[in-house]
């Protein structure tokens, strides 16, 4: 009896110690889980299918599979006039550049359709991706803190970068050509 007892008291501590270990290791999971998952944003084109892994990088953002391209994330609102008159210039430069450049727009807009945006797209000739996820917002404030921008930031803003280095970025309406050089020179050409 004393055995049994014993016993028991035994495999109930085990237990106990074997509950408690595996919630720390949850909160240990957790932690990691959180650092990595605040340092990515996954975006979801207007197409609800297509997503794109944005990392923060120490110099600035990658984007997965991209290696070796210039990147631009044009942080932008549907009811913005120069961002409405950038649509036409950033869809020149990725046909221009279309194996080298991958132009991202990204909206401000909290809870706007993906219908309303690909009716800016239509309208406004805007030949690029466009992301409509619940990412946007971070990714947008991200950038803005990484530009040294504030919590009030005008917009648009484009944003260039290449392998995770910031190559340079814009605020307001800016001419393609200015744009265009610089894509060539961060390619080297």
């Amino acid at each position: 009896m004393l055995k049994r007892s014993l016993f028991i008291a035994l495999i109930s501590v085990a237990i106990v110690f074997q509950a408690c270990g595996n919630k720390e290791n949850n909160k240990e999971n957790e932690t990691v889980n959180a650092m990595v998952s605040a340092n990515e944003y996954v975006l979801t084109a207007t197409d609800a299918k297509t997503q794109y892994i944005v990392k923060k990088e120490a110099a600035g953002f990658t984007l997965e599979n991209a290696k070796g391209k210039v990147i631009i994330f044009d942080i932008f609102a549907t009811w913005c006039p120069p961002c409405q008159a950038s649509a036409i210039h950033l869809s020149s430069l990725q046909k221009k550049f279309k194996d080298d450049l991958v132009v991202i727009g990204v909206t401000i807009e909290d809870g706007i359709s993906n219908a309303d945006l690909e009716d800016f797209k239509s309208k406004f000739h805007a030949e690029y991706t466009i992301v409509n996820s619940d990412q946007n917002r971070r990714l947008v404030n991200e950038v803005a803190t990484s530009l040294k921008l504030g919590d009030r930031f005008p917009i648009p803003i484009m944003a260039m970068y290449k392998d995770g280095k910031l190559i340079t970025h814009y605020i307001g309406e800016v001419q393609e050509e200015f744009v265009e050089s610089d894509i060539k020179r961060a390619l080297g050409k």
